[in-house]
C-alpha cells in the first residue's frame, strides 16, 4: 500500500544498503580507481519465445529490445588487480500499447548480482553482463542468440 510505514522503511533500508553497495564497491581500495567503459553489455530474456538474446550498447544511446528501451549511463569495472565487480547505471523504458513511453527502471545495475537490480517485466527481463571498452566490429545494438 502506499504510503503503509512498514514498506516505506523497507524501501529506505534497501536504498541505503545499495548506497553502501555502491560506496564500497567505489572505495574498496582507495589506491584504485574504477575504469569508465564506454560499452554496456546486456542480457535479455524474451520469456514468450524462451530465447536470451546478448547485446551492446554505447552509453548515453538507446537500444530496443522488444517493448524495452535500454539507455546506460555510465559503465565501470575494477583494474584487473582487484577483485572483479562490474557496475552500470541504467535507464529503461517500456513502449505501452498504448504508444507511450514509461520509465520502468533508472538505478545501478550489478553484473555480479543480476536478481538484485535487473529488470523484471511481465514479458522481458534484462540484466548487465560486463562493461567494455569497445563495441564488436558488427556495430552497436548487435545481438546474438545464445538460445
Amino acid at each position: 500500500m502506499p504510503g503503509h510505514p512498514d514498506r516505506a522503511n523497507l524501501m529506505t533500508v534497501v536504498r541505503l544498503f545499495c548506497v553502501g553497495l555502491l560506496a564500497g564497491w567505489l572505495t574498496g581500495n582507495a589506491g584504485a580507481e574504477p575504469i569508465n567503459n564506454p560499452v554496456a553489455v546486456f542480457s535479455g530474456l524474451d520469456k514468450i519465445t524462451g530465447r536470451i538474446i546478448k547485446f551492446d550498447v554505447l552509453l548515453d544511446e538507446t537500444v530496443q529490445f522488444g517493448a524495452l528501451q535500454v539507455t546506460p549511463r555510465n559503465c565501470h569495472t575494477r583494474p584487473p588487480t582487484e577483485p572483479e565487480n562490474t557496475i552500470a547505471f541504467v535507464e529503461v523504458d517500456e513502449i505501452t500499447l498504448a504508444n507511450k513511453i514509461q520509465r520502468i527502471f533508472s538505478g545501478w545495475m550489478f553484473a555480479s548480482s543480476p536478481g538484485l537490480h535487473a529488470v523484471e517485466h511481465p514479458v522481458y527481463d534484462v540484466w548487465l553482463i560486463d562493461c567494455k571498452a569497445s563495441l564488436p566490429e558488427t556495430g552497436a545494438g548487435t545481438g546474438s542468440d545464445q538460445s
